[in-house]
């Protein structure tokens, strides 16, 4: 050990760096969190590139409800798998190998979806896609979080959930492209090959660019540490964040990691029911982000809108709007997250939604149902069309990207890849239920549903209040006297 840590010190230069080497090391600092990010624009674009496919995909492959629904899901699988093995996976070969893993997924899906020979082959591209978009889930916030200065790690641990609402947006937008150029998603476009394998197909380029950036990453300065590299973590250290003493930042770091022992999800054990508390944490921030019911907004927008009134062909524009509505308040949240703090933007959240998924809840108590045809009237049909955009807003603007900062950054060193795989399976088994089970709650009614949700959200602000501890400005070093 010392051997290692002897020369990186005497390397470090003095702590009067110019205005230019500042700006230097922000924005490399920058530019790698950028990088990583866009393992989050594969994650928006992979999960919802299917929208604008699965009525064309139905109709060459023959599929019944059930099949149909299984495909449009099936990534989910993937995604919860990937999530729960890339923490323990990025523990033993690194946050950056993770990453290429990941990308080779994307490719993997992109290629084998789009050229997909039937519908049980189209289903394991799906599902490999799935574990690209959950290894992605997981590796970018730690990663970011890992090699970000805590004065800004707010802000740069936003931009993952900023690029997934990109990638779901630049996705949505080549789905309309292709089945314009096409007229018609099930039509064909280029080779005698149908619009709807070219959507897939043009997942290969954003995975593409994200396996090139990957190389050229630096690991993280924690892991490099936890691993005994001291002389790669100094100079990650001095030339990413701008830290000038690394000798006193490597000994924090080393202070908080165990560095003799493997680590593992055995590490996650604790008092409570077999969890530590900080763990539980983040598994119930990641429940309560998709149980107030985000992807019902998003996976079933066209069935809302058309109740109030809307025609079927305007469904696509209102989703492009509400994605760019998303980005804007992503982009809201990225200004204001290092300086307000997490904990009020997520109770500001809650209260928001909950009474904007409340005021949806009693909008459709007044609907006209005829079978399985929903109308809302004036003055209902507003305030629901409102008051979902409003909800749309809040979660944006908090819950989206704050839940990714607090899970990138709750959690002590030695246990943050590991805690943050379980907490983001937690997540997608949570995305799978709200999005599978929403068909069978609007069948009993759309208060039902949108009251359930409301009910989700209001718990939140509970749990916020009592449980979720408050990170802003505080160096990761610090946050082992959460995990207690």
């Amino acid at each position: 050990m010392a051997e290692s840590s002897s020369t990186s010190p005497a390397s470090s230069p003095p702590a009067a760096a110019d205005a230019s080497a500042v700006s230097r090391i922000n924005g490399r600092i920058i530019g790698i969190c950028v990088a990583a990010a866009l393992g989050g624009f594969l994650f928006g674009f992979d999960t919802a590139v299917i929208n604008g496919a699965v009525d064309a995909l139905s109709g060459e492959f023959v599929l019944n409800d059930a099949l149909k629904g299984f495909s449009v899901s099936s990534a989910l699988i993937g995604c919860t798998v990937g999530a729960w093995f890339a923490g323990p996976v990025s523990n033993r070969m690194g946050r950056v190998p993770v990453m290429l893993i990941a990308a080779v997924m994307f490719m993997a899906s992109a290629l084998g979806s789009g050229l997909a020979f039937g519908v049980v082959d189209f289903i394991v591209w799906r599902i490999v896609g799935g574990l690209g978009v959950g290894a992605a889930s997981v590796i970018a916030p730690a990663y970011i979080a890992e090699v970000s200065p805590a004065s800004v790690r707010g802000r740069l641990g936003s931009l993952q959930q900023l690029a997934i609402v990109i990638g779901i947006f630049v996705s949505l937008l080549t789905d309309a492209m292709l089945a314009n150029f096409a007229d018609g998603a099930a039509k064909p476009l280029w080779f005698g090959m149908a619009a709807w394998r070219w959507m897939f197909l043009a997942e290969t380029m954003p995975a593409l660019v994200y396996g090139l950036f990957a190389f050229r990453l630096p690991e993280s300065p924690r892991f490099l540490v936890a691993r005994g590299d001291y002389d790669k973590a100094s100079q990650v250290l001095y030339d990413f964040t701008g830290i000038v003493n690394v000798n006193l930042k490597i000994e924090e770091i080393r202070s908080t990691l165990d560095s003799e022992k493997r680590e593992s999800l055995a590490d996650l054990r604790g008092p409570a029911l077999g969890l530590r508390p900080i763990v539980w944490v983040g598994i119930l921030l990641s429940v309560f982000q998709q149980f107030v019911g985000i992807n019902v907004i998003f996976y079933y927008s066209t069935t809302l809108w058309r109740t109030v009134g809307f025609q079927e062909s305007d469904a696509l524009t209102i989703t492009v709007i509400t994605s760019v509505t998303n980005i804007a308040v992503t982009i809201l949240a990225i200004l204001l997250v290092d300086k307000v703090g997490r904990r009020p933007m997520l109770l500001v959240g809650s209260i928001v939604m909950t009474l904007s998924l409340g005021m949806m809840a009693l909008a459709f108590s007044f609907a006209d149902v005829s079978g399985s045809d929903i109308t809302l009237s004036a003055p209902w049909s507003p305030v629901a069309l409102v008051s979902a955009n409003l909800f749309v807003v809040a979660f944006g603007a908090t819950w989206g990207p704050l839940v990714w900062v607090l899970l990138g950054e709750m959690f002590p060193n030695r246990i943050r890849a590991g805690a943050l795989a379980v907490a983001a399976a937690a997540q997608w088994v949570a995305n799978f239920f709200i999005s599978t089970t929403f068909p069978t709650f609007s069948s009993i009614s759309l208060t039902f549903a949108y009251g359930f949700y409301a009910a989700c959200a209001l718990l939140s602000l509970v749990f916020v209040f009592f449980r979720v501890p408050e990170t802003k400005g505080k160096e990761l070093e610090e946050m082992e006297d959460l995990s207690v």
